[in-house]
């Protein structure tokens, strides 16, 4: 039994009450003069209408006349001009409803005389209605000379007091932000992997700074930079960081903030926006996204003369083009689709200053890796250099998420620090996605895939020109059902013939292995064929790797000197039906001679990718070292996978046993 001693009465609804019992905080509310004059409004509109609102019949004179004969009334109102009434008992179908006649006083004084000496016999309630009161006449004056005013007050001269361009609210205004010098700021310090992009812009920094340092020879700042780079480079934060450097305001805005639904918006906000940005010069105006308004103008990009996209452009080429030498505003924009910028927009005088800010390389992804590490906690054995070689091709914001998956999971496991398997985990969930552990696998797809990952095993690690092995797995990630990873030793800024074809062999390995050890195919090779097909044809039609086709360039020229594209159907070739042919046959040509090399080469080991494929389906994950000792003829002896687990599950259960002391104050209770 259980010893309630230590309980405390809990109260009845304290759990509605929040947190520690204590009521929420009542929200707050403003009241603008706006709504003070709506509340005098509904005030005033009450008072008029608090007498009884009825539906009176209009009668005629001598109707009016029968009804006092026959006794018909029962109260009376007499106005100057009108008689209001209500009819009796004795009325039949009227009794109890409202009447109204108008008389002339001049015409019917007699007889009204008559009628009111009648009715009073009779026993009817005659009142006189008493005459209008000046506050009754001021309030039916000024009431709607008020409303008026409200209306003109905050729908046309607030808007024209704002100097906005637009008369209904503020769609004319600058939806910019405007980031101060008392706000956090960033520096470049903040700022990894972009050496080369930061030494471009440091000059501007030092015209903003001291500016009459360039005036003296004469020399004339860029107008604009454009930063040109694949999305999550660190376009945006450099140019923070070059606000935040030179310590002046920063305007940004994105490209799709200025056009709206309305026509000559987006124009006006931008002239708005560069009207600021030389009230508070020197300063910085970014704007990001900029080809949603910058595309190249003409019928074959965005539309008529007339379009407001164009419209905005226009402005925004106007107001560059205005600048004068000694106006310290620089205007930053940030792309990934520099190709369709209009030519007027990039030429000089304008963004006359390309930085380009590229994926990151070696030793640049180191630094941003540091640059995040630095906000969490890592373990002594978290190797940054060995993921920064294990994620070719990541943008700054893909290390930036590895890194904080890595702490995520790090977290979960109610670990102290950060680890290396921490790190690996977050990489291939960042580029591939979760892995699937729990998914039931039918036993003959999981040899399957087995075999196909040992046969690209294999050839990863027996080919020297191809990148290094740095694990295999056949555990499902995302839609593929398992994945064997690379580690380059470095980044790559050519491809040579040998590299292409030993990625050709790699890719065919997979397909190879299924046919030699499964007696079947599957469709687990599909992205490896399309893989070997997008190598092949690049080997062919751009890096002129063809001995057949030779040296010619085969795709469509987007490059700078190259002709407008924009006359090209939808797949329409500049070449023709023979020569495509030849481009066919000679991308299976290649393909066919890699595959047969493959082959060669799994022929010559099958004994090792069969244990290769074994130690698979008994660990599922294998690290490099794993496959070198297998390939040297050594053994595994690790714990398996349901080791693991079991040796987890008996954790669990032991942490549930009630220890000694625990069974003494049981048995005691």
């Amino acid at each position: 039994m259980s010893s309630g001693k230590n309980k405390k009465p809990t109260r009845q609804g304290a759990n509605d009450k929040g947190k520690g019992g204590k009521k929420p905080p009542m929200p707050k509310y403003r009241r603008g003069p706006f709504s003070l004059l709506v509340i005098l409004a509904v005030i005033l509109t009450a008072i008029l209408t608090m007498r009884p609102f009825q539906i009176a019949e209009k009668i005629r004179w001598d109707e009016f006349v029968d009804s006092v004969e026959q006794n018909n009334i029962a109260t009376v109102i007499i106005k100057d001009m009108e008689i209001v009434g209500e009819f009796n008992e004795l009325a039949g179908d009227a009794a109890g409803k409202s009447f109204k006649v108008n008389y002339s006083p001049e015409l019917h004084k007699g007889w009204l005389e008559e009628l009111l000496r009648k009715m009073r016999a009779n026993g009817v309630e005659i009142d006189t209605a008493p005459p209008p009161t000046w506050l009754f006449t001021l309030v039916q004056m000024i009431f709607p000379i008020l409303i008026i005013l409200a209306i003109f007050y905050f729908f046309f001269a607030r808007n024209l007091r704002s100097g906005a361009g637009g008369m209904l609210m503020s769609f004319g205004r600058s939806r910019h932000k405007l980031q101060g010098k008392d706000k956090a700021k960033v520096t470049f310090k903040d700022v990894a992997g972009i050496e080369e992009a930061k030494e471009e812009v440091a000059e501007i920094i030092e015209f903003l700074k001291n500016p009459k340092r360039f005036q003296r020879l004469g020399g004339r700042i860029p107008r604009g930079v454009l930063l040109i780079g694949p999305p999550g480079c660190g376009k945006t934060l450099l140019a923070k960081a070059i606000a935040g450097q030179a310590d002046v305001p920063f305007f940004s805005i994105s490209g799709s903030d200025f056009v709206e639904m309305f026509v000559g918006v987006g124009a006006s906000r931008v002239r708005d926006l560069f009207k600021q940005a030389k009230d508070n010069s020197p300063c910085i105006i970014f704007l990001d996204e900029v080809d949603a308004i910058g595309r190249k103008r003409g019928a074959g990009y965005v539309g008529g003369g007339h379009d407001e996209r164009e419209q905005t452009l226009n402005a925004i080429l106007v107001e560059m083009d205005g600048f004068d030498t000694n106006d310290q505003v620089i205007v930053v924009a940030a792309t990934n689709r520099s190709d369709i910028l209009d030519h007027a927009l990039t030429r000089p005088g304008r963004f006359d200053r390309q930085v380009v800010v590229p994926l990151p390389d070696l030793r640049g992804r180191l630094d941003i890796l540091k640059v995040h590490a630095a906000k969490v906690k890592l373990g002594p054995n978290a190797d940054l250099e060995r993921l920064a070689r294990g994620t070719p091709m990541f943008s700054g914001a893909d290390l930036a998420a590895i890194i904080n998956e890595a702490a995520l999971a790090a977290t979960m496991a109610n670990k102290d620090c950060i680890e290396t398997a921490d790190l690996e985990e977050a990489r291939d969930k960042v580029r591939w996605g979760r892995a699937k552990k729990s998914r039931v696998i039918d036993q003959k797809e999981r040899e399957i895939t087995a075999y196909h990952e040992a046969g690209h095993t294999l050839v990863q690690s027996l080919l020297k020109d191809a990148d290094p092995l740095h694990k295999v797995s056949i555990i499902p990630r995302g839609p593929m059902g398992g994945a064997t990873f690379a580690l380059p030793e470095k980044d790559r800024t050519m491809f040579t013939k040998k590299y292409c074809m030993a990625l050709l062999q790699v890719c065919f390995s997979g397909r190879i292995a299924e046919e030699m050890f499964c007696d079947d195919i599957s469709s687990g090779a599909q992205s490896d064929i399309q893989q070997a097909t997008r190598i092949a044809r690049q080997m062919i039609l751009t890096w002129g790797m063809s001995e057949q086709l030779g040296l010619i360039s085969y795709e469509p020229d987007f490059g700078p000197g190259a002709k407008d594209q924009m006359y090209l159907m939808p797949g329409e070739k500049e070449y023709s039906e023979k020569t495509a042919e030849a481009i066919d046959g000679e991308v299976k040509q290649i393909t066919g001679e890699a595959y047969k090399k493959a082959k060669e080469l799994i022929e010559a080991n099958k004994d090792n990718l069969e244990q290769i494929a074994k130690a698979l389906l008994k660990y599922e994950t294998l690290d490099a070292a794993d496959v070198k000792l297998i390939l040297e003829g050594g053994e595994l002896d690790k714990p398996t996978v349901g080791d693991l687990l079991a040796a987890e599950q008996a954790k669990t259960e032991e942490g549930k046993k009630p220890t000694a002391e625990n069974a003494e104050s049981t048995e005691e209770k």
